[in-house]
């Protein structure tokens, strides 16, 4: 995994800026995770494992990764990566 690692008890997160569309899904998502005014402005412990790999899940840019330490579901990437455009 690429990118700053942010460790929680049962999920770890990976972002990395450089792959980053800046979509908001994850602040959207979860802002008690996600939060760009914050410093870290990832806190993977402020959720439920399964709703921050959920959220984790829609970013389209694949900039955020996950690996869950609670014995969860691991993360599976679309293969091949596909964008949907929204009318």
């Amino acid at each position: 995994m690429r990118g700053k690692q942010y460790v929680g008890e049962s999920i770890d997160v990976y972002y990395d800026v450089s792959l980053c569309v800046h979509a908001a899904e994850c602040v959207r998502g979860l802002p008690e995770v996600f939060d760009t005014k914050r410093k870290p402005w990832i806190l993977p412990d402020g959720a439920e494992a399964p709703d921050v790999a959920t959220v984790i899940e829609r970013c389209p840019s694949g900039a955020l990764q996950f690996v869950r330490k609670d014995g969860g579901d691991a993360e599976t990437p679309d293969v091949p990566t596909s964008v949907k455009l929204n009318d």
